[in-house]
């Protein structure tokens, strides 16, 4: 094989190749997703590091019916598999997992040639990653930004949300949907039993790249209630399986809707007041308040004590996990607000997190930056929390499993032959551990050395306590006595 990556054809080709019994890894992308763009420079680096396995993506939107066969609901999403089976998946941008599940799958090879990524390796991993996370903050920050639609096209957008309470943009018709993605939120509403318009964005390009923009949500299908966007396949998938999307309907009282799917917004909907596209001073001025009145602010539906909806939820607990205090405010309380921070921060679904003053995003961007760890440093820069010391961070990192082992690569790629016995010695005893890759950051690397007073690898701590190196543990193996050790 030539270690390049190639585009897949049809579901036939696929289901032949993995009949192969080879190994293959499968990117589903979109081409207006940036993560998607980003991840395909690790996977390209991984096609070349692993030349022995077939490297392919699928434009998730354009193979509907690949993308359902592996319940694909987002990109960047990776499949894996070997010897004919699906053995693994990734979804999202992570690419330290994207390499070390690559590892796994086409890594164990009878030649000699080493199996951990060469060209991705730890240097260009991380800054692939950070690349992976400017990324993302530059789109939080272009969200946050005025977008600027044609006034005659903008009140065809206005219209055409709120032509049916219940209003689906999506490619194809509910009898003939185009993609999966829509085929699913057409099935949801289905099952909701709730009636609903649509408009097939195929059949006419200005609405299509119109609706981005006017919605600022980049993708199809868009749901609206009300005129109010929930988002796409999703969210509205999310919202289904948690009942919110149910909640939603009645909170927003849809009541009869008409059975027969929209094709044509004449005479459907009324004109929107042009004072609905601007905001009065008294108002702008009242909104700069509001989300300058506290460091972190977020504007959520219910109280943190008693969020109304599963993602203001998910942020509250997101900051509780973090110990960041804020301020809220309740925008099912005051209609002005709910509907004119929309305009002012050109974000059209709630909740909305602000850092003085700045929009963040939404619960999902919030989540993403949280695993990153870009939340911290967002918040660390604008000085609402602290550097964490690299004391703290040796302490939550030794605390963070009650075995914990900081040792060289992975427990399934050990990186030398300690850490190798010492893995053997845990997994006979069927103990469960967790693990720190020490060649991954060198300030845990040297910073560790001094903090426990021990100067070599492997480390094994259990409860927080240093037990000791590769000599130690197998004296303990052999004797019979880590298990007990292990569990005091």
């Amino acid at each position: 094989m030539s270690g390049t990556v190639k585009d897949v054809a049809s579901k036939a080709e696929l289901d032949n190749l993995r009949q192969s019994g080879a190994p293959v890894v499968l990117h589903f992308w979109a081409s207006w997703c940036d993560a998607s763009k980003q991840m395909d420079q690790v996977f390209s680096h991984l096609a070349t590091d692993f030349p022995r396995a077939h490297f392919f993506r699928v434009e998730a939107e354009e193979h509907p019916e690949i993308s359902e066969a592996y319940s694909v609901a987002a990109v960047p999403y990776f499949v894996f598999f070997k010897d004919g089976k699906t053995v693994d998946t990734l979804e999202g941008a992570d690419p330290s997992s994207l390499a070390n599940k690559v590892g796994k799958v086409a890594g164990s090879s009878t030649s000699a040639e080493p199996a951990a990524p060469a060209s991705l390796g730890l240097a260009a991993g991380p800054t692939i990653l950070e690349t992976v996370k400017e990324n993302a903050k530059a789109t939080v920050q272009d969200r946050a930004q005025p977008v600027s639609t044609p006034d005659s096209l903008k009140n065809r957008l206005e219209k055409l949300t709120s032509s049916h309470p219940v209003m689906l943009f999506m490619k194809g018709t509910p009898e003939e949907p185009r993609c999966g993605f829509s085929r699913k939120v057409v099935d949801i509403l289905k099952e909701e039993k709730v009636e609903f318009g649509s408009f097939d964005i195929l059949s006419d390009n200005d609405v299509r790249e119109g609706l981005k923009k006017f919605s600022n949500w980049p993708t199809f299908p868009q749901l609206y209630c009300n005129g109010e966007l929930l988002g796409g396949a999703d969210i509205a998938i999310a919202m289904h399986e948690s009942g919110e999307l149910k909640e939603a309907f009645k909170d927003l009282s849809i009541t009869s809707v008409g059975s027969k799917a929209s094709q044509n917004e004449a005479g459907k909907g009324g004109a929107v007041s042009s004072g609905n596209t601007g905001l009065s001073e008294t108002l702008r001025a009242r909104l700069e308040g509001l989300v300058n009145s506290k460091p972190v602010m977020l504007f959520m539906k219910g109280r943190p004590e008693e969020p109304k909806c599963g993602f203001s939820g998910k942020v509250v607990e997101i900051l509780n996990q973090e110990k960041i205090e804020f301020g809220s405010f309740d925008i099912l309380l005051d209609d002005q607000v709910r509907q004119g921070l929309k305009v002012y921060s050109n974000w059209s679904s709630y909740p909305q997190l602000y850092v003085k003053g700045e929009l963040m995003g939404g619960s999902d961007i919030v989540l993403e930056m949280q695993k990153s760890g870009e939340l911290k440093k967002v918040l660390s820069e604008k000085g609402i929390i602290g550097e964490q010391s690299l004391e703290d961070r040796l302490k939550a990192l030794i605390n963070s499993s009650e075995v914990m082992l900081f040792m060289k690569g992975s427990p399934d790629e050990p990186k030398c032959g300690f850490s190798s016995k010492v893995v053997k010695a845990l997994r006979g005893i069927n103990v469960s551990f967790g693990s720190f890759d020490i060649l991954s950051d060198e300030e845990v690397r040297q910073g560790i050395k001094n903090f426990s007073n021990w100067p070599t690898f492997p480390q094994l701590y259990y409860k927080g306590e240093l037990i000791g190196g590769c000599d130690i543990i197998m004296e303990l193996s052999e004797s019979g006595e880590l298990k007990e050790t292990l569990s005091e």
